[in-house]
């Protein structure tokens, strides 16, 4: 699919980080963008930027883990400029789970899954029926991460089990849409290679009251600029990778109908060949353990 003018791109989770990178990239190749986030300043803030440097833009807050909204969402699109070419089910948070797994809330896991895995598949049903009902091509990218999307990090296990089932999820949505002969495309995208500046490490600020944790955390939540400052301290330099890059790669992932949206990484790499040397030997995934230590 090229990105042409005129064209119309959703992008959930917009209103900072990854999603907004990816509306400016979308608004400067021309398109129409709709923005879709839970935080409504934010979002307006975002919104505002983007008209104000020549974009359409339409913004409205969305919940993607309630269908409701997803599905109020796409009607506003369709509504305000009569079609969608791009999809980017890109909203997520971290569960803020503590300790093993068998010590974390069950509230925790369903919130993660409402909108890491839920809200994915509410913004297929809501806008993949209309976009190839349209007969135009197009395409959705649904974001996952390496943890999970390639080997699990165990000390943030329900995010790895969201983003690891978003995988399979656009795995088949891939395969569904072949079978259809459709001329709408799908990627995969692992944000990276390297660490991201976004809202993530905060997403506790958006959590639902129905979802509120029973117990008070042991530790503290804590920022980005917090977790930094502790690994600098401890003698470690962290590398980031830049949103913008993202929004590039996802942009020429578009264009040349590339599934998988993974940057090259050399730790990615040794990753994905360590884990599937365990399966093809049926060894023990004992290159996890290093991680599950205290």
């Amino acid at each position: 699919m090229r990105l042409r003018a005129g064209q119309v791109a959703v992008v959930t989770g917009a209103a900072s980080g990854i999603g907004l990178a990816m509306a400016r990239r979308f608004a400067a190749d021309g398109l129409r963008v709709v923005l879709g986030d839970v935080e409504e300043e934010p979002l307006r803030a975002a919104a505002d930027g983007l008209i104000a440097a020549g974009a359409e833009v339409l913004a409205r807050t969305v919940d993607v883990g309630v269908r409701e909204e997803v599905a109020a969402l796409a009607d506003a699109a369709y509504d305000a400029f009569g079609a969608v070419h791009v999809l980017c089910n890109n909203a997520g948070v971290g569960s803020g789970a503590e300790g093993r797994m068998w010590e974390h809330e069950p509230s925790d896991w369903k919130w993660a899954f409402e909108v890491n895995v839920w809200g994915v598949f509410h913004g297929v049903q809501c806008f993949v029926p209309r976009m190839l009902a349209a007969g135009e091509p197009g395409h959705v990218v649904n974001t996952s991460s390496t943890d999970g999307g390639i080997a699990p990090l165990p000390t943030a296990s329900v995010y790895a089990v969201t983003k690891a089932a978003v995988v399979t999820m656009t795995e088949s949505l891939y395969a569904h849409l072949r079978a259809e002969g459709a001329p709408v495309g799908a990627s995969v995208l692992f944000p990276g290679p390297h660490m991201l500046r976004t809202g993530l490490w905060e997403s506790h600020r958006n959590r639902p009251e129905r979802y509120a944790k029973q117990r008070p955390r042991r530790t503290p939540y804590r920022s980005l600029g917090q977790w930094e400052a502790v690994m600098k301290e401890a003698g470690h330099e962290i590398a980031f990778t830049p949103v913008e890059q993202v929004a590039d790669l996802v942009a020429e992932g578009i264009a040349a109908d590339r599934f998988w949206l993974l940057p090259d990484s050399e730790h990615s790499d040794r990753q994905i060949r360590a884990r599937s040397r365990s399966m093809l030997d049926r060894t023990n995934p004992d290159y996890l353990e290093r991680f599950v230590l205290d």
